[in-house]
């Protein structure tokens, strides 16, 4: 399984949800909706931050918009026990 956050590097939620995983160690790509809009549109994203959990063929699992701590412990944890 793989974590990918869309956001925008000025946005501070996109910055809190960064620092969340960085503090637990989490991997994850961090991909800029300016600089890839077709990102953003193919996964539906009409606002940043948003963390997105894909399956071992790319699909989306689970995804948590803005900065909920509980959401992205529920990702971290499908993603550790897959």
């Amino acid at each position: 399984m793989k974590l990918i956050k869309l956001e925008q590097p000025s946005c501070h939620p996109c910055q809190l949800v960064s620092n969340y995983l960085k503090e637990k160690e989490i991997e994850f790509e961090a991909i800029d909706v300016n600089q890839r809009p077709e990102i953003a549109a193919e996964y539906g994203v009409m606002g940043v931050p948003v963390t997105i959990l894909l399956d071992e063929r790319g699909n989306e699992a689970k995804r948590s918009i803005g900065f909920k701590p509980d959401e992205l412990d529920e990702l971290i944890f499908k993603m550790e026990n897959y």
